[in-house]
């Protein structure tokens, strides 16, 4: 009997040291590493070993996270020095040491969290909505009256539904060379949301993104390093994405040179 319970039981925890980046802004001149000793269970994911050292060791440690399921994006830090979704990176993967820092070529706010707004200034640049051509007041009250919409097939849905599954956790911001080089380059994750409303049928913004994608420090500054499409943990493949919008983009400035323009899409 004992020799069945031994068999059944869980495996021991097993001792890591979790080497943490710290940095607090009101008493630090710059960043220092903190190692904790931590004893990590079998099925435990990185973020399961920050999470304990916050609950258990040093309450000051400072991360985000939310959903635990790889929907939400806010746990994306650099894991032995690759940008990683801590949620679903499983500590088996790592030897007895693991270094974790906050997300490369972002500032850092405290510890492990990093500024935002700059990115999603990028976001809010590429239009990220169906645009419409101003419509006149009786064609609206015509498609009312007789309760259209604007439908799509399940083909056109299939163009740019890879492209719509990006959950913001910037690790491909993290991964690019590009980035880390031209703080303003307009990022993967950005372009690629402006390609998939491209793509959509519905859309009618798409002159005025390609006029975007063609201005300095979008599409033309990547280098295709493929780097975003490596790290991207719901693959999304933004590389794809910004090599497609280059095409687009040369191809709508040539149209645009024989073609007189539509009618400028509003907002």
């Amino acid at each position: 009997m004992s020799s069945n319970n031994s068999a059944n039981a869980a495996p021991a925890a097993v001792e890591k040291t979790i080497v943490i980046t710290r940095f607090d802004p009101d008493k630090d001149d710059a960043p220092h590493k903190q190692e904790y000793t931590v004893p990590c269970e079998d099925n435990w994911k990185v973020l399961d070993a920050v999470n304990f050292i916050k609950d258990e060791i040093d309450p000051t440690v400072s991360h985000r996270w939310s959903c635990r399921m790889a929907v939400c994006g806010s746990c994306g830090m650099m894991v032995n020095g690759e940008p990683k979704l801590t949620c679903k990176t499983s500590l088996k993967e790592y030897g007895d040491r693991v270094d974790i820092e906050p997300l490369a070529n972002f500032p850092v706010v405290r510890d492990l969290v990093v500024e935002l707004d700059g990115f999603m200034h990028k976001f809010e640049s590429v239009k990220p909505w169906i645009k419409r051509v101003k419509e006149k007041a009786e064609d609206k009250s015509a498609l009312h009256e007789k309760k259209l919409t604007y439908t799509q097939s399940a083909e056109e849905l299939a163009r740019f539904k890879q492209f719509s599954m990006c959950i913001n956790c910037m690790l491909c911001y993290a991964a690019c060379p590009v980035v880390a080089n031209e703080p303003e380059f307009l990022g993967p994750a950005a372009i690629a949301l402006g390609h998939r409303y491209n793509l959509d049928t519905r859309d009618e913004g798409t002159e005025e993104r390609h006029e975007i994608f063609r201005g300095e420090g979008t599409v033309f500054s990547c280098s295709y390093a493929n780097e975003c499409s490596e790290v991207c943990p719901k693959g999304v493949d933004p590389a794809a994405a910004v090599n497609q919008a280059k095409f687009g983009a040369v191809i709508d400035w040539a149209k645009g040179l024989v073609l007189p323009r539509a009618p400028r899409a509003a907002d």
